[in-house]
């Protein structure tokens, strides 16, 4: 959640721009609102704050900076006005923060400092932050004393805060940033060239300025003048830091020919797919030997992350016969008690910075139980925790839905249940089937794009599927939800009669996911029961049926078909935002990257 931007340089004077441009890179992790504060000349300080999302805006006249800093958010504490926007400042506006993150016990220390005389403008519990440091910092001395004493000072002051947090501190008088986390992320970026220092919560911001990177660890202290940066640990010892060259192409960060990224995203999937066919035999056999070393296997993931974690358990029992347990994440923290140091964990994660991940992750490892972490992003907070780890390689992911990252879950998982059974080349030619039929679909997405025409005025939508048909109703049914705002519910289709059929009527869609695989006739015979109370059912298959009222065919790809079928969900839910009339890459209330609880 929010996202943090902030540049400081000693020659060049477009600080402010330059964060502006990285807050639009960054905004997927929150839209609510927007700011930013830089120092311009003779200690002026220019601050712009907005409510809504930073697209398409434009800054009103060049302000000449060096040093800037900015802030994307995501509301919680406090409604989404401009008082509540960050950056947020002390009483006598000389101390600026922004933060991502939520500070438990702001109330206790808001307080404190109220009785001394500290007024708040805002219902944030960021702005304590400032206050905090207005109170506890000697700025007039700060240039004159230890580096080391300064550092102590500040961490001592990060120690007094309670929670998951990535603080940036900009003191435009002293021209000197500091930079602290707990948990959320905070990167930082070095154009050793140019002598630029870059702060983001995520490195697609800078990589197009430098690919020099470094991932803060926890409770590190980073602190950066004009020329130059200091780092110190917990205990406000100076530490040497390694910085790691991330490659990236540019292109893969803008939109291209496409009008959105979710689409753009959509259309990537199947050189995804190609590429772990290609290259990620080797890792996947690997990883299957640590599997085969375990003693207990376990899936953890939030969201779209959990439903290829419980298709995961399907594969593995009936490819790799072997049992696992799928766990939503931030309730499998409630669940180690019976982890051994022999269990695995499987952690899955786009971004690798869910704090409900993460903060499970510490509890798993605290029973010295492995985490083999399955994420998208080099460096992440998951990546280096994990005692293994595979990245997905499936490029930047823009969309705050997921798209890609999901499939490419599916592939490595499926590749890696067929190694368990010694068959990974099976399991290769299923997913070569699988990628012709998505771009067959991609290229017939107009009987898609029509469909959503016919369902766009619907309250409800249903989806049914038994077996890995599922968890796949259950991820469709959340991308109609995220980004239609339609009420999508996914059901095993066991289920109907032991509750759901009541919520069938006459014209309600149901959509059914029927595979020609062992769930086929029981599926079949679902599709018959909501279709005798009168439901409009859709029928995803690749044989027809008089049940059906619209059929669209999907070529059998195997146990694989799972994938090809979840690109239809995808494009209905894009199609319905479309006709909607809705931003299909920034649903309402959702961030790409969930590092709050």
């Amino acid at each position: 959640m929010c996202g943090i931007f902030a540049v400081v340089n000693d020659k060049f004077k477009k600080a402010t721009a330059t964060v502006f441009e990285g807050l639009k890179t960054l905004e997927y992790r929150g839209y609510d609102s927007w700011g930013i504060v830089a120092k311009k000349e003779k200690n002026n300080i220019y601050i712009k704050k907005c409510v809504g999302k930073i697209k398409n805006k434009e800054l009103p006249l060049l302000i000449e900076s060096q040093s800037a800093i900015g802030h994307t958010r995501w509301a919680t504490h406090g409604g989404v006005t401009e008082k509540n926007a960050h950056p947020h400042w002390d009483c006598q506006k000389k101390i600026f923060v922004v933060h991502n993150g939520i500070i438990e016990n702001f109330k206790d220390l808001k307080n404190k400092l109220e009785k001394k005389g500290h007024v708040f403008l805002s219902e944030t519990d960021t702005e304590i932050i400032a206050h905090l440091f207005e109170e506890k910092i000697n700025w007039k001395e700060f240039n004159k004393s230890d580096i080391k004493k300064q550092a102590r000072a500040i961490l001592n002051i990060f120690s007094s805060l309670k929670g998951l947090n990535a603080i940036v501190i900009f003191v435009p008088e002293i021209n000197y940033l500091f930079a602290i986390k707990n948990s959320s992320p905070l990167v930082f970026g070095w154009d050793e060239k140019n002598n630029q220092y870059f702060l983001a919560s995520d490195y697609a911001g800078i990589i197009p300025h430098t690919q020099k990177i470094y991932f803060l660890e926890d409770n590190e202290l980073l602190i950066i003048n004009q020329t130059n940066y200091f780092v110190f640990d917990k205990k406000a010892e100076k530490k040497t830091i390694n910085f790691l060259t991330i490659k990236a192409k540019k292109e893969t960060l803008s939109l291209g020919k496409f009008p959105h990224f979710m689409i753009k995203e959509i259309n990537e999937q199947p050189y995804v797919i190609e590429n772990i066919c290609c290259n990620e035999k080797e890792n996947i056999l690997n990883l299957a030997k640590v599997v085969k070393n375990s003693y207990g296997n376990y899936l953890i993931g939030c969201g779209t992350a959990y439903y290829a974690c419980l298709a995961a358990t399907y594969f593995f029992s009936k490819i790799a016969k072997r049992h696992t347990n799928a766990c939503i994440a931030s309730e499998f923290s409630y669940l180690v008690d019976f982890l051994k140091p022999q269990s695995l964990v499987i952690a899955l994660s786009q971004s690798g910075e869910t704090i409900d991940i993460i903060s499970c992750v510490k509890k798993i490892q605290e029973k010295k139980a492995k985490v083999f972490a399955l994420t998208n992003v080099l460096g992440s907070t998951l990546y280096r925790m994990a005692d293994y780890k595979m990245l997905l390689n499936a490029g930047p992911e823009k969309c705050v839905l997921s798209t890609k990252s999901f499939t490419a879950k599916l592939a490595i998982i499926y590749l890696l249940a067929h190694s368990l059974n010694d068959q990974i080349n099976k399991g290769l030619n299923d997913l070569k089937k699988a990628i012709l039929e998505i771009k067959r679909i991609i290229k017939e997405k107009d009987k898609i794009a029509a469909l959503a025409l016919k369902l766009k005025n619907k309250n409800h939508i249903f989806i049914l599927g038994r077996g890995v048909s599922y968890p796949l109703a259950l991820e469709s049914a959340l991308k109609i939800k995220e980004v239609s705002y339609i009420h999508a519910e996914g059901f095993p289709a066991g289920e109907l009669k032991h509750g759901v059929i009541a919520l069938i009527e006459k014209g309600t869609p149901v959509i059914v996911y029927n595979p020609i695989d062992e769930t086929y006739k029981d599926t079949l015979s679902s599709a018959y029961e909501v279709k005798a109370r009168g439901a409009y059912v859709i029928g995803i298959s690749s044989t027809n049926d008089p049940s059906y009222d619209q059929f669209i065919k999907i070529k059998n790809c195997g146990d694989a078909t799972i994938i090809p079928n979840v690109i239809i969900a995808q494009l209905l839910g894009y199609y319905l935002a479309i006709e909607k009339e809705l931003d299909p890459d920034k649903p309402r209330n959702l961030a790409k990257s969930v590092t709050v609880k």
